[in-house]
């Protein structure tokens, strides 16, 4: 049975007030009677009950800070509070971005350090932190290929090569920017078909978007070859740096070749994920590039010396391909990820994909035997398994996912890659502990051997949350955007 919470207007009563105003501390004016209305039906409550109805909802809600969340691809690992902390401070989150550069330098100065950081980090020559999400970067590079193509006198390249295990966002973001998707077959070990790479490169490729670990979560094996045969031909060669998480302190995408690279401020760095935003998507590039980066960009207009600090300023690289956001992308986000980075230092960097890698490998070694993993290769910071079992044809993916709820855990990522069947892929992220890890093994376990004996336990699934199992595509067909009783379709019991 679903549980259905009471709204606000469902608890009102006549005259119970939750709020006094203050007097008038400014003349009183009579408003304009077409200003007024009448009946505004508003909810009546005390303090009490609104702050009871709202912690009540907030309890209904699933997030890191309450359980495992080993979302797949999305890297929902656990934000340091610190980060907060540091974002709230006041000369960062009471400035505007058009205060005169001279009063912003302790902003800008955080601004050219991440910028900085993250060049070193990704083994690139510079970084735009404008684009505001890891999508928005990726639009972002494929635009600065698009201009470096035509800037040479050579606008016929309209192919982007597509792995076909890639995010659905690269042949969106290839579409986009008016170019051509050709999609690349993945071989028997999960990387990209060497031979069908060979086929495609020709003097009308643009370049390859990779990511790497790619969605499988699988290191490229033959990433330098991948990258030479692109090159080879001509183009050039974007990374999707979605994964960034498993690399960091271990190798350097711009020393394996890449020349452009996007990051996930909001998964690798620990920015808030989820809810629509706001995410962050800097953009790092090779020498060649660096002229086409969107600006404005951090620099330095003056050095400093002894007594002085450099004065920091904002310019625009020599043939950039324009502003891709409003201001100077989400500084939040950049004052969050700064914090993040500092906090752990270099060689904490190298800590964080080490504890990526072997709990993702931990999980896979415990697993292997019970569910079917269909590149069965020592894993990088997530993999994939088979939601699908044969004494058990009619349970799915989506059983499995709907009643790890009834273990406390947030379901993997459903369905994608698309290239893997009944596909469920798993990320638990450095920040898990062993006992974390083994209490999600067992969820696993049981509930493979659920799907042998009493299948009808995940088909039904969840049973111990607020709301049963939802018909997902009506809910997203008619959606029901009001709060009122009368307005409220009636709850299928």
């Amino acid at each position: 049975m679903n549980r259905v919470e009471p709204n606000v207007y469902e608890l009102s009563t006549p005259g119970r007030p939750s709020h006094r105003f203050p007097d008038l501390d400014v003349p009183f004016a009579e408003l304009p009677d077409k200003m007024l209305r009448d009946h505004l039906e508003l909810p009546e409550l005390s303090e009490l009950e609104v702050t009871r109805h709202f912690v009540r909802l907030s309890q209904l809600n699933f997030g890191i800070d309450t359980a495992f969340y080993p979302l797949g691809s999305c890297t929902m690992k656990y934000n340091p509070k610190v980060n907060e902390d540091a974002a709230r401070l006041p000369g960062f989150a009471h400035t505007h971005p058009l205060q005169d550069t001279k009063v912003l330098q302790g902003n800008l100065a955080l601004m050219y350090t991440l910028q900085e950081w993250l060049a070193e980090i990704g083994g690139f020559a510079g970084v735009s932190l404008q684009p505001a999400a890891g999508a928005h970067g990726e639009l972002t590079g494929i635009l600065i290929l698009r201009a470096y193509h035509q800037d040479r006198g050579d606008p016929d390249r309209k192919k982007i090569l597509v792995p076909d295990s890639a995010h659905g966002t690269n042949p969106a973001t290839t579409t986009m920017s008016g170019l051509s998707v050709i999609e690349l077959p993945s071989d028997k070990r999960g990387n990209v078909d060497l031979e069908a790479l060979r086929t495609e490169c020709d003097d009308t490729v643009a370049g390859l978007m990779l990511t790497n670990p790619n969605t499988l979560g699988l290191f490229e094996e033959h990433v330098e070859e991948v990258i030479k045969l692109v090159h080879d031909c001509g183009g050039l060669v974007y990374g999707d740096g979605a994964n960034m998480n498993a690399l960091l302190g271990v190798i350097r995408p711009g020393d394996l070749g890449f020349d452009v690279l996007h990051y996930n401020l909001h998964k690798t760095f620990s920015t808030p994920h989820g809810g629509g935003g706001p995410g962050s998507g800097p953009l790092g590039v090779s020498e060649a590039l660096l002229d086409y980066l969107p600006g404005p960009i951090v620099d330095t207009v003056e050095p400093g010396d002894d007594d002085l600090p450099p004065l920091y300023g904002l310019v625009m690289p020599k043939k950039t391909i324009g502003r891709v956001k409003a201001f100077h992308g989400h500084f939040g986000m950049h004052v969050r990820a700064f914090t993040y980075i500092r906090s752990y230092g270099k060689s904490g960097m190298r800590d964080i994909a080490d504890h990526a890698v072997l709990n993702a490998n931990y999980l896979l070694a415990a697993l292997r035997d019970t569910y079917h993993v269909p590149f069965d290769r020592t894993c990088m910071h997530e993999f994939v398994l088979e939601g699908r079992f044969e004494k058990a044809p009619g349970v799915h993916a989506l059983d499995v996912s709907k009643r790890l709820m009834d273990w406390g855990f947030h379901p993997p990522t459903n369905y994608f890659p698309l290239i893997v069947q009944e596909a469920l892929m798993i990320e638990p992220t450095e920040t898990e502990s062993k006992a974390t890890l083994d209490a999600f093994i067992e969820a696993m376990k049981s509930i493979a051997q659920e799907a042998e004996d009493h299948p009808e336990q995940l088909q039904t699934a969840p049973h111990t949350t607020a709301f049963g199992r939802l018909d997902e595509v009506q809910a997203a067909k008619e959606l029901v955007l009001c709060c009122r009783p009368a307005e409220l379709s009636t709850a299928e019991t």
